[in-house]
């Protein structure tokens, strides 16, 4: 081999070894490294979690990691929580439902109501049927699921349901997910009666996990990167309920005569389906008018 033949493969050489340093270089700059620890010792509604686990552990480390830099997410859902908690929280405790499970509305919905590609809706994510079963009206024209109240109401009778048949709020929370039948045959199967012993679909597996990362993050905002400043925060804007008792053809023309619009009323009773209200004989229903917020000052 020549000396320019060397020369030349000294050169190629030294540019793949500069390139490849700006290439990683590159690459780790964009890596988003958890920015500070957390508390081994957790629980769920009063129940430890089994941190000292191999698994366990690192189930609850990829999810703090993964809600920690997933920031749009995490700051909306931290916003919105102001507005959200303060109509869950109360009906929580009126039930007799820890409140860690206002969480548990987060990771089904981001606290907004979605709707899902098998069909549940509202912040509480119920199917139709389900939502008939614990007492909701779901029709073309009103669907209750989008009822933030009544919605949390089935929610809060499904898990006192779903705590008296496991005799544990973690396997209540994971039955939400993965439903009371569906667990149930799986510690059947495993036979075991703890959640952190039970192989169990992916989705499942972390359900619990993806609870216990928002909580801790939400509950500890600042210490995790979040300072959101209370005038940035989300809030409840001022209403008035009137009781409606009999048909409304037109929404919109309803609207009006309220001293508001069609879109401000579908936003603060998103229940409403349809352009119209068929109210039968006996029944009535409650709609929320806003008294401010959305006129100049």
């Amino acid at each position: 081999m020549n000396k320019l033949m060397k020369k030349k493969i000294t050169i190629l050489m030294s540019v793949g070894v500069l390139a490849s340093f700006f290439i990683y270089g590159v690459v780790l700059d964009q890596i988003k490294y958890a920015p500070q620890g957390y508390n081994l010792r957790i629980d769920f509604a009063g129940e430890q979690v089994p941190t000292f686990m191999a698994d366990v552990q690192e189930r609850l480390d990829k999810e703090m990691i993964t809600n920690m830099n997933y920031h749009t997410n995490t700051t909306l859902v931290i916003k919105r929580a102001n507005k959200v908690f303060p109509i869950i929280e109360p009906i929580l405790k009126e039930y007799g439902i820890p409140d860690d499970f206002k969480y548990l509305a987060v990771i089904e919905s981001s606290l907004v109501n979605a709707v899902s590609p098998a069909g549940a809706r509202g912040v509480w994510q119920f199917m139709p049927a389900t939502a008939k079963e614990k007492g909701m009206e779901v029709s073309d024209e009103v669907d209750e699921r989008y009822h933030l109240e009544k919605s949390t109401k089935a929610a809060c009778k499904y898990l006192l349901v779903a705590k008296e048949k496991f005799g544990s709020w973690t396997l209540a929370a994971a039955s939400y997910n993965g439903g009371m039948s569906g667990i149930n045959r799986k510690m059947e199967e495993q036979g075991v009666a703890d959640y952190y012993d039970l192989l169990l679909t992916e989705e499942t597996s972390r359900y619990v996990f993806r609870i216990l990362a928002l909580k801790e993050i939400m509950s500890q905002s600042e210490k995790y990167g979040f300072k959101i400043p209370n005038e940035a925060l989300y809030y409840n804007i001022p209403t008035r309920k009137i009781v409606i008792d009999s048909s409304i053809t037109d929404l919109a023309q309803f609207a009006k005569t309220q001293g508001i619009n069609y879109k401000i009323l579908k936003i603060h009773n998103p229940w409403l389906r349809d352009k119209k209200l068929t109210v039968i004989s006996g029944k009535s229903y409650e709609i929320e008018i806003p008294t401010s917020g959305y006129n100049k000052q």
